[in-house]
């Protein structure tokens, strides 16, 4: 209204000025200035329909860190000395409940830097590197094309070919100060002093008090395990610090009250049976977010300086979230809900994790929590928890963990790590946190268990989950597509019914040995993979009944069913079962010939099998370990297998 009176005022003037004539200079000024507005307002209004106006943006900074759970003050904690985050909390919001997807940063960062599972993209095992589909963008991208300066300092450590330039700068140099004079800036400060590596590093003069640390129920009480995590909590402190020298570098500027701020960890803490596992203590992460109250209008509903929110939020919901504090709806395609801004979603009623690959070793492992409940989903259950791993078995805590379990001087919950998994883990968090009791087999908690079943499935099939193929057939199977693309054809990609067959094969109930065996002649590979390996977990008796159709799968078109056929046969046959399995699995350890991810699979499946693969070690021995054009992140594992396998 009040551009329509101003606009109709310069009007009147210039058709006087015109009607005069001796005002023509005057009337053609007038109606070049109408013309100019007309523009700037029409270019103002366009810019609104992108986001919010440029002046009316916040800076959004973000200080993040490594490896910890919610161990600060401010989170209840009093053996954490943690003064400068816990003066944010006071001035902000904590999250109780936000879970990362996945208890390693790889794929964690993949989730955060999309919107999207990386279950859906196929990028969830650990340092593989997968294309995103066409049309997709990752988050920085979308906040530059919204007139923000994004700057990552520094680790990126996606499983993703990054689509085109993606931050206006990511390295050690990258700060929002160097953004144009005017402009909002996105800034994320990555602090790697808490990292696993760390927290084992001597020598080191403990400041925390080992005597006064708080031992979860799974670890043994050894002075090595005390010091770890003393170390840890040192590292946490020395991280503090760190943030709060950020937080002073932007007060110093006068932008603390121009900029939305937020703290949080990538997972959980970098000690075993955390990291790398997707209970609650492997996701769970401090999450602190500060409005400024000029920009309070952005907050979440239930925000309240100094409190603290239970509402669910993971990692793939602050992508959306971002779009949404700068004005934006999130695209279609991202799998998250914004929980701050004009375009907050509903709250999600689920957080979800995964496990995939973890650097040399195989395992997939899906859970769900609802606030209160986890539910775990151990599809290779005849796996042990605590797998030799190389960089993981370099903590001084796992060591001695292993030594002491071998030895036999350990009692339930610490022997849980070293033994065969069940097929379903239930937790009561509130009455349970460490996660040690069991209520799978409780009748009390059965309607919990049937809930929280349903929501696995339902998410699932909702994000198209790619982990339901082994890796390498999820890249042999996608060809020249996308994995995205092949999972999302659902003529291609029979969801349904490779989960349900995997469901059966992870459930070790030997009434259902018949119906594996049939489909171990299914017309999809995934099928007869899942086949393969429920004998597999069955053990003997169960790969006995199986014995023909698993030596026909052993000349399957899909290498991994090769590969699993082998293993069972391997593991639970006779010596002519053993001689087939070695001849198959001689043909598929190789590297250059198979590609890393196949390589991967069937180096597992000779070392697990002991003894009996001792006949492939030469071959082993003297095989090229890299792959030509493979992933460079990837092509160091089978050496790490064979370091393991040949040398000890």
């Amino acid at each position: 209204m009040v551009r329509t009176k101003k606009r109709d005022r310069l009007l009147r003037w210039a058709r006087a000025a015109a009607a005069w004539r001796a005002g023509w200079r005057l009337a053609f000024c007038l109606l070049l200035v109408l013309g100019f507005e007309g523009i700037a307002v029409a270019a103002k209004q366009d810019k609104q329909d992108d986001g919010a106006p440029q002046a009316e943006r916040p800076n959004i900074l973000w200080i993040t860190c490594e490896d910890i759970g919610p161990h600060l003050g401010c989170y209840g904690d009093a053996y954490a000395v943690t003064p400068n985050l816990d003066r944010l909390a006071a001035r902000g919001m904590r999250y109780r409940r936000a879970w990362s997807n996945a208890p390693v940063c790889a794929p964690a960062r993949t989730t955060i830097i999309t919107g999207v599972y990386a279950t859906s993209l196929g990028g969830q095992h650990m340092r593989s590197l997968v294309r995103m589909p066409p049309g997709m963008q990752m988050y920085p991208q979308l906040l530059r094309q919204l007139g923000y300066y994004c700057t990552n300092n520094r680790k990126e450590d996606y499983n993703l070919v990054k689509p085109g330039r993606v931050w206006d700068d990511s390295s050690g140099r990258a700060h929002w100060k160097n953004r144009p004079a005017g402009q909002p800036f996105f800034a994320v400060f990555n602090l790697t002093v808490s990292h696993e590596s760390q927290l084992r590093k001597r020598p080191h003069t403990l400041k925390h008090d080992p005597a006064k640390v708080r031992l979860p129920a799974y670890h043994p009480d050894t002075p090595e395990v005390r010091h770890d995590w003393a170390q840890y909590y040192d590292k946490i402190t020395e991280m503090d610090a760190q943030a709060g020298r950020r937080l002073a570098e932007l007060q110093a500027a006068g932008l603390m009250d121009e900029t939305i701020i937020f703290f949080y960890g990538d997972h959980g803490s970098g000690m075993p049976r955390n990291k790398r596992w997707p209970y609650d203590s492997g996701l769970r992460v401090p999450l602190i977010v500060y409005v400024p109250e000029k920009y309070r209008h952005l907050a979440p509903d239930d925000y309240v300086a100094g409190g603290q929110s239970e509402r669910l939020v993971s990692f793939v919901d602050l992508a959306p979230t971002l779009l949404s504090l700068a004005g934006a709806k999130r695209p279609e395609w991202m799998q998250g809900r914004a929980f701050m801004g004009p375009h907050a979603e509903a709250p999600r009623t689920h957080l979800f994790g995964f496990r995939g690959r973890m650097d040399e070793r195989l395992d997939m492992v899906r859970s769900v929590c609802d606030g209160r409940y986890v539910y775990v989903r151990n599809y290779m259950p005849h796996l042990i928890y605590g797998q030799y791993l190389q960089y993981m078995f370099q903590t001084p805590t796992t060591r001695v963990w292993r030594r002491l379990y071998d030895e036999g001087k350990l009692r339930p919950p610490q022997t849980y790590f070293w033994e065969p998994k069940p097929a379903e883990e239930l937790y009561d968090l509130e009455n349970d946190r460490d996660e040690v009791r069991n209520l799978v087999g409780s009748p009390e908690a059965q309607p919990v268990l049937e809930r929280l079943r349903a929501a696995h499935r339902q998410h699932v099939l909702d994000v198209r989950d790619t982990g339901f193929l082994s890796e390498a057939e999820m890249h042999r199977r996608a060809g020249e597509r996308t994995i995205y693309e092949m999972a999302h054809d659902r003529n291609g990609y029979p969801l349904e019914r490779i989960f349900e067959t995997a469901q059966v094969a992870a459930s070790r109930d030997a009434s259902q040995t018949n119906l594996l065996k049939e489909r171990l002649s299914d017309a999809d590979s995934g099928v007869r993979y899942w086949a393969a390996m429920g004998l597999l977990i069955r053990g003997p008796a169960a790969v006995g009944a199986g014995r023909e159709a698993l030596h026909r799968a052993l000349a399957d078109p899909s290498p991994s069913v090769r590969a699993i056929a082998a293993w069972a046969l391997g593991e639970h046959g006779n010596q002519d079962d053993l001689a087939a399995a070695l001849e198959t699995l001689g043909q598929l350890v190789s590297p250059a010939e198979q590609g890393p991810y196949m390589a991967v699979l069937a180096v597992n499946v000779v070392e697990l099998l002991g003894p009996k693969g001792k006949p492939l070690y030469g071959r082993l021995a003297t095989m090229p370990t890299k792959a030509p054009n493979a992933p460079p992140r990837v092509n160091g594992y089978v050496d790490r297998l064979l370091a393991y396998l040949l040398n000890r």
